[in-house]
């Protein structure tokens, strides 16, 4: 009798739901680490929305002041603003025409030369570079684009203007294109565009260096295990693979083109006329905000400023509307 009721004393005591209270202690630390965690998965969630809030409220906060400075213009001038062909702030007249064909034309000469040659060098540093070759050549492309627009800007006045109005335009002249008439004046949208493209191909080039890395390796041994050619790997390989990233990098680097400042400014001409030759000077949408910003009245001028930065930030948005959709699962993979 005295050993069955030592044994029944030796028994952990047990509560409502038959649990020891080694047990039930240990649950409740379990629960209170998972609540704990909880709470801080839960802070943690609103503190990076509120830091991805920010990013929305500053964007909303940019076009809505664009699009409170701009009124007075939109108000005043109407749609006329966007098909004008004068800018003539002595006259209180301003059309955006100039300054938008300006901006597209430049940018596209700099998409026109920047991808092929982006392209070019994204595949020999990671298909055909020699492996002591490969990190001084990369290094130096990412130093390129670190150097600042102004000196572009400088070297594209002095030295690239000068060789375009001796050797390249006279020739381009000779084709007897429209787009190539007039005066081989040195200065104009074509010799913007061609600074644009020295200053996109650094961004272009090292986004799609990194981009064709990421192909596994695998893949490009199987191909060439099957007999297949350096260029058939790239097309049929390394393409295909990084579609997605590599009209990424187009984007970002036409990005750069359409909001370049102080290097377009040097060489584009600053001439408030519209012309369809390439060779004529001309202005871009930012060359005109550099130009004029300082000296226009508060009237009607800065008005019409502010109109032109909202219509760069609305073709941005465009463009990266563009890139998100040609970037798409079912476009890529398609």
């Amino acid at each position: 009798m005295s050993a069955t009721a030592g044994s029944l004393n030796d028994q952990p005591d047990r509560d409502a739901g038959g649990m020891s209270r080694d047990e039930s202690g240990a649950q409740r630390a379990l629960a209170a680490r998972v609540a704990k965690f909880a709470l801080q998965d839960r802070w943690f969630k609103a503190v990076t929305f509120l830091f991805a809030l920010l990013v929305l409220l500053g964007m909303a906060g940019i076009l809505g002041s664009l699009l409170i400075e701009a009124w007075p213009a939109l108000r005043s001038t109407g749609l006329a603003f966007l098909y004008g062909t004068t800018w003539s702030p002595t006259d209180d007249v301003y059309g955006a025409v100039i300054a938008i064909y300006g901006t597209l034309a430049t940018s596209a000469i700099a998409l026109l030369f920047a991808v092929p040659i982006s392209f070019g060098i994204a595949m020999f540093l990671t298909e055909s570079c020699p492996l002591v070759l490969r990190r001084p050549l990369g290094t130096a492309i990412e130093l390129l684009a670190g150097v600042p627009s102004i000196i572009y800007g400088i070297w594209g006045l002095f030295v690239l203007a000068p060789i375009l109005q001796k050797h390249v335009q006279p020739l381009l002249a000779a084709t007897g294109l429209p787009i190539f008439s007039g005066a081989p004046l040195g200065i104009g949208i074509f010799t913007a565009g061609m600074v644009l493209a020295l200053m996109v191909i650094p961004f272009t080039a090292s986004v799609m260096r990194d981009v064709f890395e990421t192909v596994p390796p695998v893949l490009k041994e199987s191909a060439y295990g099957l007999g297949c050619t350096t260029w058939e790997v790239v097309r049929h390989i390394v393409l295909p693979y990084t579609r997605a990233g590599a009209i990424g990098g187009v984007m970002l680097g036409l990005g750069r083109a359409l909001g370049e400042t102080m290097a377009v400014t040097f060489v584009i001409g600053n001439a408030n006329r519209l012309s369809p030759s390439l060779f004529a000077p001309g202005n871009s949408i930012a060359s005109t905000l550099a130009n004029e910003f300082a000296e226009a009245s508060p009237e009607k001028h800065i008005p019409a400023l502010f109109a032109l930065g909202l219509i760069l930030f609305l073709i941005t948005f465009i463009v990266l509307g563009l890139a998100k959709w040609l970037t798409r699962p079912d476009k890529s993979h398609g």
